[in-house]
């Protein structure tokens, strides 16, 4: 089966995003230790939307040196309080750690998105949404993670707005595709003007 191109990641969410704009697509997950490289980034002062797109890159180099004729999709998305990146939550301490962090406040999601071909890049893009959480009780925190833990655990912000939580934010700026990880509306601008 011929495929319209390769997603350089494990996420169901993006394939599933990509599959129903009605695009073929096959995921590969490249091997990457992401916490490394996002450190060794932040240890160098790189802005949080430059993390983004690094690591996008990365995946998808090392999925199109594989061999794929198909071009390769890299993703990345980076959660950014005023200038700290967070990590997804490995445990519902961190989880809620992460909550109470936002509570209250304003942060930005950088979405990344680069495109390889023959190996080489030949698009990309980072798209910003910007969430701005209720100031949310304790007691809101612990029932929330009791009832959606550890599905959120997927989510950098250890929230889902495509499910409960939205009902976490007062507002949110930027587009549906970015807050899920995949800057869609300018991908499919790019392969619709490549054919």
């Amino acid at each position: 089966m011929a495929f319209d191109l390769v997603l350089a990641s494990g996420s169901q969410t993006r394939a599933s995003l990509l599959r129903a704009a009605g695009l073929l697509c096959e995921t590969r997950a490249p091997k990457l230790d992401e916490t490394a490289v996002r450190q060794a980034l932040e240890e160098e002062h790189t802005p949080p939307r430059d993390v983004a797109d690094v690591l996008a890159e990365m995946k998808a180099r090392k999925v199109a040196l594989q061999d794929v004729e198909a071009p390769v999709l890299g993703c990345d998305q980076v959660l950014d309080l005023d200038g700290q990146i967070f990590e997804k939550p490995r445990t519902i301490d961190e989880a809620r750690d992460h909550l109470e962090a936002l509570r209250g406040k304003s942060h930005n999601l950088h979405s990344a998105a680069v495109l390889f071909e023959s190996g080489a890049p030949v698009w990309r893009t980072v798209s910003v949404a910007r969430m701005t959480m209720r100031d949310l009780s304790d007691a809101f925190l612990t029932d929330y993670l009791k009832r959606n833990w550890p599905t959120v655990g997927s989510s950098v912000g250890a929230y889902h707005v495509e499910a409960e939580g939205v009902r976490l934010f007062t507002q949110i700026q930027g587009d549906h595709f970015t807050i899920l990880g995949l800057p869609m509306i300018p991908l499919l601008n790019y392969l619709g003007t490549t054919g």
